[in-house]
């Protein structure tokens, strides 16, 4: 090979390391936000995810088809790649990385996931009561769509379902990160809602807020059956996307380039 043309091999590295430094400076900002900043941007994902179940809702109730309905589905992630909010689940991959290269310190990643749980969870609530309150031909549709988590239960597939959910959220937060292309980013969002949807993953919050829906409408199962799916399906989640995507980044990433973002200073 010509020693003037750059390897793909070279190129590669240059856009993992590049993804890297991005990834990394926006997992410091969200580590130093202060705790209303923090609360307000869980709550809003929460709403924002609750507008792409109302999508998921009509288009099912009018069409019964569910790969329509995950399409639709969309329109929350879009909402929230756009608005600059967040779920719980995309905060493994990026504030991980702020933490592995010194730009924050460990604890506030326990921080930011509590925060930002608890309040896609109330935000969720809130507009999932709305949804069903203003819609209420949704209630049948909103009962079977949650349903699915029940008899799914607590035990292998569940699991497996929630690993490969945590998996697709946190591949997608890399991938939007892996390029400053924003019709690119909404393919990678638009890609990754419509998997949780249409297989349906075991997703802590998109599940959480599909059971609230049903909740709202009288479904035939309690807030204790919700507790116990949210509490499996957030321990899949957490295991999938840091073991399964995160920790395999940062070797990609490699030693060198890890060692070179701790010296580096952080873009304000």
């Amino acid at each position: 090979m010509d020693d003037d043309q750059p390897s793909t091999r070279g190129q590669t590295r240059e856009d993992v390391a590049s993804a890297f430094e991005r990834t990394v400076d926006e997992g410091r900002q969200r580590l130093d936000r202060t705790w209303p900043s923090l609360l307000a941007t869980g709550t809003i994902g929460g709403l924002d995810v609750g507008v792409g179940l109302l999508g998921l809702l009509v288009v099912r109730e009018q069409t019964d088809n569910a790969l329509l309905a995950a399409l639709a589905f969309s329109i929350g992630f879009i909402a929230l790649a756009l608005a600059n909010s967040e779920l719980f689940t995309e905060n493994f991959l990026v504030p991980i990385a702020a933490v592995a290269a010194k730009k924050a310190a460990p604890h506030r990643v326990g921080r930011l996931w509590l925060g930002t749980l608890v309040m896609n969870l109330v935000g969720g609530w809130l507009v999932m009561g709305l949804v069903i309150a203003g819609f209420p031909q949704l209630r049948p549709v909103a009962v079977e769509q949650a349903e699915q988590y029940i008899r799914l239960g607590i035990g292998t597939q569940a699991f497996a379902s929630a690993l490969l959910g945590g998996m697709v959220i946190t591949l997608m937060t890399w991938m939007q990160h892996s390029t400053e292309s924003m019709p690119a980013k909404l393919i990678a969002v638009i890609g990754a809602a419509f998997l949780l949807a249409a297989a349906p993953l075991n997703h802590a919050i998109v599940g959480s807020l599909d059971m609230f829906g049903a909740l709202h409408a009288g479904a035939p199962f309690g807030y204790l059956d919700w507790l116990g799916t949210l509490a499996w399906a957030a321990l899949g989640n957490a295991i999938g996307g840091i073991g399964l995507v995160t920790i395999l980044r940062l070797v990609q990433v490699g030693r060198e380039k890890l060692e070179e973002e701790r010296e580096r200073e952080p873009e304000e």
